[in-house]
């Protein structure tokens, strides 16, 4: 997902203009930000890091289902009818993160004509995610499912060059992420780089090659072996 705050939030400026209600904290790696069923009453904002978000069902069944990257905001929820938080949030890293109330956050969007603007845009790319997220779910194969997240993850489509995947994102992660068992991603992991689509030791690099796969129906993707 493409960073649309990207140089165009500043914390320290919005802080100094808006005055009140915000915070700029540190959360160690493990360090949970919000918990599933906590009162849901502030926005924030990754400036450092790496967040996840999991939600865990009345089975007990835990699916990892957004992972947050610097300078992206996060806990948008509170601003419609939800009271409380429907997912825990979990920084990945050591991280910062500005907290904004949910009330200071409602008055800068009512007047501040360039924050709402911006903030819009995040709300209708996260949307956009959400659909196409649903779509994969749906209709897609796990090992595309697979293919999908580990391009995403790799910034393939969002701002600036692909990158490496770091070790904090695991197969156990990618089950959970993808709602499958950990021992079939491992078998589509090694299917992939066998077809030099990925390579990993330690960190995970995804090649262009995996993007020329998916989009190519009659690709390796899907096939036995």
């Amino acid at each position: 997902m493409p960073n649309l705050a990207r140089n165009s939030f500043d914390p320290e400026a919005f802080i100094a203009k808006i005055g009140g209600g915000i915070s700029i904290s540190e959360y160690r790696k493990g360090q949970i930000v919000f918990a599933q069923g906590d009162v849901a009453d502030a926005v924030f904002y990754l400036q450092k890091g790496k967040v996840k978000r999991t939600v865990v069902s009345e089975q007990g069944k835990e699916a990892v289902v957004g992972i947050l990257e610097a300078e992206q905001f996060f806990g948008e929820d509170c601003l419609g009818a939800q009271p409380f938080w429907i997912a825990t949030a979990t920084a990945m890293d050591d991280s910062v993160i500005t907290t904004i109330s949910k009330a200071t956050m409602m008055s800068a969007l009512e007047s501040d004509t360039k924050f709402s603007q911006l903030f819009l845009t995040h709300l209708l790319s996260r949307n956009n995610r959400i659909e196409e997220d649903l779509i994969d779910q749906l209709f897609n194969s796990t090992e595309r499912r697979l293919a999908r997240a580990l391009l995403l993850l790799a910034n393939f489509g969002g701002e600036g060059s692909p990158r490496r995947i770091g070790a904090d994102i695991n197969q156990e992660t990618l089950a959970e992420m993808i709602g499958t068992t950990r021992s079939r991603v491992s078998f589509f992991m090694n299917k992939f780089r066998k077809h030099g689509f990925i390579s990993y030791n330690g960190t995970i690099e995804v090649h262009s090659t995996l993007l020329n796969a998916v989009l190519n129906e009659k690709s390796d993707i899907d096939r036995k072996g």
